[in-house]
């Protein structure tokens, strides 16, 4: 399906997500921000490898869309904890780095999935 990349991706993403609230929670004292960025940011991979198993090409564009606003949620947590400094330029900028190769990966694959759906109707 050519989603392995995007699978394999997500799940290291997960775990860094994981990680990266279990030191804001036992490191930072920081609650709120952490459990928002734990749900979204494990979201991403679980919308897409539900994606990867649609019933239907609508579900599977459903499911990706899904991931792929997860992913810029994602993004904004990850901003906002830089910006108020409880991760370095080197942490978030990694982090975020990463959180943008999904999401190029997803907006890829959903153009895909929808030029080949339009082309179906044709």
């Amino acid at each position: 399906m050519g989603n392995n990349i995007l699978l394999e991706k997500s799940l290291a993403f997960a775990a860094r997500i994981v990680k990266l609230h279990q030191y804001l929670v036992s490191e930072k004292k920081e609650t709120v921000i952490s459990k928002q960025i734990l749900r979204s940011g494990t979201s991403i991979g679980a919308n897409a490898n539900e994606a990867a198993y649609g019933v239907s090409h609508a579900d599977f564009i459903s499911k990706m869309q899904i991931a792929l606003k997860e992913t810029a949620e994602t993004e904004y947590w990850l901003r906002l904890l830089v910006i108020s400094e409880y991760l370095d330029d080197a942490q978030g900028g990694s982090m975020i780095n990463d959180c943008l190769e999904i999401k190029r990966i997803l907006i890829s694959s959903l153009k895909t999935a929808k030029e080949k759906k339009s082309s179906e109707r044709s």
